[in-house]
């Protein structure tokens, strides 16, 4: 049997999760319908023997210590459509993969991602009071693309040549579709762990903010900007009529706030963009 889908999974250092998702995928009934290709970006463990430990599986080298080098060198080397990219801490079941091919299938369907779940089992309780609230924004629900998996179909992917060199890849895809190109899957998820502690997670919604600041405007779609004053006023009204939710709101305010206020102010210095991966969350389930 061919490939039905390529699944793309740019790796930075990535030894103490990669056997996950490879596990996942090579062991599947349906391994031969995948396309699997590793893109090792600026490895110094063991990342890249892992991955080619594991038969049927490419893998490609990069020197450079970028997801968007990787996300290229990985469509480089990647044959099939549709095509899943594939963050290597994410928590996915095979299925999910195939149903984000079926969902593509949709006549004007374009980009689709299974609905994320954010596990907070090892986090601190500051971190527990903010996703509390996140689960109730406007953005958390109506859906989005991103945040880890995502997949396009060939002509999707067309809408734009090389990766740019941007921070947000996730939310860069999302706003080159209309919201009637894509497709979030309700009853299909996977799993990202949260950070640990709260210092950990300002520092990555710190890179995540800056990141949405720095897309060029020529992608930005009227839904996918910023939390406007109307969402955020819906949000507080949700929030004010269940009063044991009054204290996780102040946490995510402040939460909220902070790392969009450093990110405006390191964009204002020119400060050199930095990947302050989050390491806490990279731990085997």
């Amino acid at each position: 049997m061919s490939a039905r889908l390529s699944v793309v999974i740019p790796a930075h250092d990535e030894a103490a999760v990669i056997d996950r998702v490879l596990v996942a995928l090579c062991a599947s009934p349906r391994r031969d319908e995948f396309e699997i290709v590793v893109a090792a970006n600026g490895c110094t463990d063991d990342t890249v023997a892992r991955a080619r430990s594991y038969a049927g599986v490419v893998v490609v080298e990069t020197p450079r210590a970028s997801k968007i080098a990787a996300l290229q060198a990985g469509d480089d080397a990647a044959s099939v459509f549709p095509r899943v990219y594939l963050d290597a801490d994410v928590k996915i079941d095979p299925d999910t993969l195939i149903a984000l091919a079926d969902a593509l299938e949709a006549p004007g369907v374009e980009v689709a991602s299974p609905r994320l779940h954010v596990d907070t089992s090892a986090a601190s309780w500051l971190v527990r009071q903010h996703y509390r609230i996140w689960e109730l924004s406007d953005y958390r629900r109506r859906g989005h693309i991103g945040s880890g998996v995502y997949a396009m179909t060939r002509d999707g992917r067309d809408r734009f040549g090389d990766w740019p060199d941007v921070i947000a890849d996730d939310r860069f895809v999302q706003q080159l579709f209309a919201p009637g190109e894509r497709a979030t899957l309700a009853g299909h998820t996977f799993t990202v762990r949260s950070a640990a502690d709260m210092r950990a997670h300002l520092r990555r919604s710190v890179r995540i903010a800056r990141g949405n600041r720095e897309l060029p405007d020529r992608v930005q779609h009227e839904d996918a900007e910023r939390p406007t004053a109307g969402s955020r006023g819906g949000l507080a009204r949700r929030v004010a009529a269940r009063p044991r939710l009054w204290v996780p709101f102040a946490v995510y305010c402040v939460s909220w706030t902070l790392p969009n206020v450093l990110a405006r102010r390191d964009i204002a210095r020119a400060r050199t963009s930095t990947w302050n991966r989050d390491d806490t969350s990279r731990v085997m389930a």
